[in-house]
Formats: structure tokens, C-alpha cells, sequence
């Protein structure tokens, strides 16, 4: 038996819908951090959609953007790598540390880089991002006169046809 876990039955209750649930929803960090003495880790590179979802505070919507992500090639260091993909505040995702493994594990934290509206941009705004060329600028800003705004990242890749590679290094620069 283990010794972290009383036998109160609200907790055990907890602790049984946690091991024979892969749908459970967690509802809290200490849902969270129950989870994650029980052993149970969700691989950011690997995650499905219902994976995803069993984290609070995450949408189908944030789910389904991850997860293309990850199938077109972007990977997740770190959970600021995660919130530079959903643009949300990483200290907003803090708590999912407990339950989330990455392939690899950045000691140094990412700078905050000033990060551009996609959907407002102008091409000498659209220059100044790493990574963005001119040619790369005028297709952005033509592709957004005539097919509207970008939804989300997932949407200025399919638009643009960017690699995976180069998505996860603009996604740090790109507001939507």
C-alpha cells in the first residue's frame, strides 16, 4: 500500500478513475499531481487528442493544434514550447510539468520574443522575424488579402505549406 495515499475514499475513488480511465479529465493540480505519483505521463511529442484532454484547461480545439503540430514535425522541448504553440502565458501551463515529458529537457529558458500579429503585420513588420525573408513576407501578407485572416498556426502552415522545422522556430514570433 502506498503511504502518500490516506484511505479516504474520495482519494481512493480519485485514484481508481485515474488508473482505469484514460478519459478522465483532471480537474485540478492536485488531480495533477496525484496523476503523476501514480505514474501516469503523457510524451508532448506523442500526444493524442484524448491525451490532450485530459489536462485542465486545454479546448479539443488547443488539443487538435498540438497534436498537428507534432504530426507535421514541430517538437516540444519544454511546456514554453507548448504555450508558444497555443499563444498563452507558459506560467498559465506551470502546473502540467508534473505529468508532461518532453524528449529533451532545455536547462536554459527561452527568452520572451516580441511577438507580431500575423493578421496585422505589414511586410516591415513581417521582416523584422527571424526566419522571415522577404519573398516569405509578401506571400504571408498576400495570402491573408485574399484568403482572410489566420485562424491559428495550424492554419498559416497549411496556407503557406511552411515545414514543420521552420513552424517550430517562427511560433515563438506569431500572435493570431
Amino acid at each position: 500500500m502506498n503511504n502518500w495515499l490516506p484511505l479516504n475514499p474520495r482519494l481512493q475513488k480519485l485514484r481508481y478513475r485515474l488508473l482505469n480511465d484514460p478519459y478522465y479529465r483532471l480537474q485540478s493540480g492536485e488531480e495533477i499531481a496525484i496523476a503523476a505519483q501514480l505514474g501516469i505521463r503523457i510524451d508532448a511529442n506523442q500526444a493524442t487528442v484524448d491525451d490532450w484532454l485530459r489536462l485542465p484547461g486545454l479546448s479539443i480545439h488547443q488539443a487538435r493544434s498540438l497534436v498537428e503540430l507534432s504530426r507535421i514535425g514541430v517538437k516540444f522541448y519544454c511546456i514554453e514550447d507548448i504555450a508558444a504553440a497555443l499563444s498563452i502565458p507558459a506560467p498559465r501551463l506551470e502546473p502540467l510539468k508534473l505529468i508532461l515529458d518532453f524528449s529533451y529537457y532545455d536547462d536554459e529558458a527561452l527568452s520572451n520574443p516580441t511577438q507580431i500579429n500575423i493578421n496585422t503585420a505589414t511586410l516591415e513588420n513581417l521582416g523584422k522575424i527571424p526566419f522571415i525573408n522577404a519573398s516569405l513576407a509578401e506571400a504571408i501578407v498576400e495570402n491573408r488579402l485574399s484568403k482572410g485572416d489566420y485562424r491559428n498556426l495550424i492554419d498559416f502552415q497549411q496556407r503557406l505549406n511552411i515545414s514543420g522545422e521552420a513552424i517550430g522556430q517562427l511560433m515563438y514570433y506569431l500572435r493570431f
